[in-house]
C-alpha cells in the first residue's frame, strides 16, 4: 500500500524543518556568542621564536586546534624583549580583554621587582600552571670546559672571565648561575639576551662559555654533539639525559632553586568567568595523548594549578624573589 501525502501537508512539513534548522542555528549562535571563549585567542609569549616558553605555548595552541577545544583556535604574538617587560607592558594594555592569555614563567615575579614602571604580577588574574622545566648546564662540545669543576676553575683563576648567558635578570637561569657562584666562591659575569634561543646562540657561537637552560631549548643540540650537558639542577637524573649527574651528586649543594614553571594569566579586568573558562581549557589539553608524550619527550614535570591555587603559588616564590634582588642590589625601591 503507497501512502499518498497531500501537497498541503507536504508544505506544512518543510515549512516546519526550516523553521526548526533556523532556530537550530540561532541557538548556536546565541551559545557561542555566550561562551567568554567563542572568539580568536591568542598567547603573547615574552621572548622570541624558538626558546622555551615559544617553543610550550606554539604546542598548546596546536593541541588545542587538533583537539578541535576552541572554535576558532589560538595564534601566537612574540613580544619579547627587556627580560619579559615589553609582554607585560603590552598585556597591561589589553585591560578586560578576553582574547589574550600570557605565557608565564618566573619574568612574570622576577621582572616588576626591579623596575618600578610595571604593573605587578597580582594585576594579571592567574589562569594555570601546568608543568615544571627542570633547567641544566650546558657549555659548547668544542669550548674547553667538559665538567663544572672546569667553569669553577676557570673562574676562579680570573673572576668574571666565565660568562653565563640567560633571558631574564632574575629569573631561574640568573639565580643558578648566581647561586653556583656564591656556593663555590667565584664570579661568574652576566650577559642577558631577549629570550633562550638567543642565548643558546651565543653559546653554539662561541660568545659566552654556558647556560642553565631547559632539556626543550637545547636537547637538539646535545644529542648532535654540538652542545655538553655538565650537569642537572634538580633532585634527580632526566630520563632524556641519563649519563648527566645533578649537581648535587658532583658536590655543589645550591640551596633551593624554584624551578622553571610554565602557565598563564589572563589580562587585567577579565572576569571570574573568563578565567574559569580558560583554566577548563588548559586542563583538557593535559587530559590529551599529546600533552603526556611532550611532558615525557621534554623532561617536564606536570604539575597543574588552578586560578586559586595558582595565585597562591606566585605569592610563594615571590620571597625567593625579594630576597635575590635585594641580595644583587636590583630591588626597586
Amino acid at each position: 500500500m503507497t501512502l499518498q501525502l497531500s501537497r498541503p501537508f507536504i508544505l506544512l512539513v518543510l515549512a516546519s524543518t526550516v523553521v526548526l534548522c533556523s532556530a537550530a542555528r540561532s541557538m548556536a549562535a546565541a551559545a557561542a556568542a555566550e561562551s567568554p571563549l567563542s572568539g580568536p585567542v591568542k598567547f603573547v609569549v615574552h621572548v622570541n621564536p624558538g626558546s622555551g616558553a615559544d617553543v610550550f605555548a606554539r604546542f598548546i595552541a596546536e593541541i588545542i586546534r587538533r583537539e578541535r577545544l576552541l572554535p576558532a583556535g589560538v595564534e601566537v604574538l612574540n613580544r619579547g624583549g627587556a627580560s619579559g617587560a615589553v609582554a607585560i607592558n603590552y598585556m597591561a594594555q589589553r585591560k578586560a580583554d578576553p582574547t589574550h592569555l600570557l605565557s608565564v614563567t618566573s619574568f612574570i615575579v622576577a621582572t616588576p621587582l626591579r623596575n618600578k614602571e610595571l604593573p605587578s604580577y597580582k594585576e594579571f588574574p592567574p589562569v594555570a600552571t601546568m608543568a615544571i622545566d627542570t633547567n641544566g648546564i650546558f657549555v659548547l662540545a668544542s669550548g674547553p670546559h667538559r665538567t663544572v669543576k672546569d667553569l669553577i676553575d676557570a673562574a676562579r683563576r680570573k673572576p668574571k672571565s666565565v660568562t653565563s648567558a640567560f633571558g631574564v635578570w632574575g629569573g631561574t637561569n640568573h639565580i643558578i648561575a648566581h647561586q653556583l657562584g656564591k656556593t663555590t666562591g667565584v664570579e661568574f659575569a652576566y650577559v642577558i639576551f631577549k629570550g633562550g634561543s638567543e642565548a643558546s646562540a651565543a653559546l653554539l657561537g662561541g660568545h659566552v662559555d654556558f647556560t642553565s637552560d631547559n632539556p626543550s631549548e637545547v636537547r637538539g643540540h646535545v644529542e648532535a654533539g654540538r652542545l655538553r650537558a655538565l650537569a642537572v639542577v634538580g633532585e634527580r637524573r632526566l630520563p632524556v639525559f641519563p649519563e648527566v649527574p645533578t649537581l648535587k651528586e658532583l658536590g655543589y649543594n645550591l640551596g633551593p632553586i624554584l624551578p622553571t614553571f610554565r602557565g598563564f594569566v589572563a589580562a587585567p579586568g577579565v572576569s571570574r568567568e573568563v578565567v574559569d573558562a580558560y583554566a577548563a581549557l588548559l586542563r583538557k589539553v593535559t587530559e590529551t595523548a599529546a600533552w603526556k608524550r611532550y611532558i615525557v619527550d621534554n623532561a617536564l614535570e606536570e604539575e597543574f594549578r588552578g586560578p586559586a591555587e595558582m595565585a597562591t603559588f606566585l605569592d610563594h616564590i615571590t620571597d625567593v624573589y625579594v630576597r635575590f634582588n635585594a641580595e644583587v642590589g636590583q630591588q626597586k625601591k
